[in-house]
């Protein structure tokens, strides 16, 4: 049968098919996670995600005999096009089953509405911003994705491939295992102790939200968008995005994962965010809160993860090189093995980003998975 794409106005019954056929196709795979339900259908209602003030999106579904076999997001950030001086289309949110007809189809589709936008050429998969998963995964599908990340079957690659996509990024991630006993190598523990030191720094826990949102959560992003400013792709989130981010996850964290660094003057100079793996408890809940995924959920933030993922590490630019990153873990490596957990997930970091790679040299660490962007004109 011939295949059908169908353009789908963002309803919640559209919403809800559209989430639930990328997480069905992946029914039986052992390392697949997928999103939590409510909050992927948020990022793509335009009257939920605030990054809809300055994107415009749209996403199509693929049917054979009225059944879905395909998806796909179109998405114009023009913050984006504006910053990098191009006229392009993101894609994402992506899934298809593995057949010719059914992939042309729905990059057809997005080619055409991207054309009638003026768009010249097409990159992903990429998100709404930074802070959504981006990156198709080309190396490590043996193994378990996380909360943040994308996974998808071997043979995309392929069609991407086959479609004269070239890469035009690629991020790596690695394992990094936390050190027996939570004892930290002698020279990373002086490289933290001499940073602290010349710059007057302060490492800072928390363990009340309310205070922590008070005192840095407006700062915490202005830090993120001025640390990640040159990197690949990344477009400095708006005060509404930054109002939802803060209303959206603080309420998730564990203090304890937090380390927060300032100087002499209790400005915001690095943070580092982490919280145990979601990934199982997402696996066994299927993406759903009800009726029982809340608990699996909660357990595993609770601390019933033997995972935890690094979220984020951002570095005011006039720190970084400077060993700010090891003061960070050197505060936070022995609160990981007072939790149990035998190594962290890194998730992504730009394969070309040399001195964020450089400071996993002081632990054992294997690197496991690499993902990439495309890009391709229209």
């Amino acid at each position: 049968m011939s295949v059908e794409v169908k353009a789908l106005e963002p309803t919640r019954r559209n919403l809800l098919d559209y989430v639930h056929f990328g997480i069905d196709l992946y029914k039986g795979n052992d390392y697949f996670v997928p999103p939590l339900v409510i909050d992927e259908m948020a990022t793509l209602d335009p009257k939920k995600n605030p990054a809809f003030d300055h994107c415009d999106a749209q996403m199509f579904m693929a049917y054979r005999d009225g059944k879905p076999v395909g998806r796909i997001t179109a998405i114009i950030n023009r913050l984006a096009n504006e910053k990098y001086n191009n006229l392009a289309i993101r894609f994402g949110f992506m899934d298809f089953i593995d057949d010719n007809e059914v992939v042309d189809a729905l990059f057809s589709a997005i080619v055409a509405w991207g054309r009638d936008r003026g768009c010249t050429s097409m990159v992903g998969p990429m998100g709404f911003s930074d802070l959504d998963r981006e990156g198709m995964l080309v190396e490590g599908f043996d193994q378990m994705s996380t909360m943040a990340t994308i996974y998808n079957y071997p043979y995309y690659v392929k069609h991407m491939e086959r479609m004269g996509f070239e890469k035009d990024a690629d991020w790596v991630e690695f394992k990094i295992y936390v050190p027996e006993g939570g004892i930290l190598p002698e020279k990373f523990v002086r490289i933290a102790q001499i940073v602290q030191k010349k710059f007057n720094l302060k490492i800072k826990k928390y363990t009340d939200r309310k205070k922590l949102r008070d005192d840095y959560g407006q700062a915490l992003f202005a830090l993120i968008n001025e640390a990640y400013a040159n990197l690949y792709g990344y477009v400095p989130l708006t005060p509404r995005q930054i109002d939802h981010y803060i209303s959206e996850y603080l309420g998730i964290l564990r203090l304890d994962n937090i380390s927060v660094v300032t100087d002499a003057d209790d400005q915001l100079v690095a943070v580092g965010i982490s919280m145990p793996s979601l990934s199982q408890a997402l696996r066994k809940s299927g993406g759903k809160l009800l009726p029982f995924g809340w608990w699996h959920l909660l357990r595993a933030i609770k601390g019933h993860s033997k995972v935890v993922d690094l979220m984020l590490v951002a570095v005011k630019p006039e720190y970084q090189s400077k060993g700010v990153n090891a003061l960070l873990f050197n505060d936070l490596e022995p609160i990981y093995y007072q939790c149990g957990y035998e190594y962290a997930e890194s998730n992504p970091e730009l394969e070309v980003n040399e001195n964020v790679q450089r400071q996993w040299e002081y632990f054992e660490h294997t690197h496991h998975r690499r993902r990439r962007a495309w890009r391709r004109s229209l």
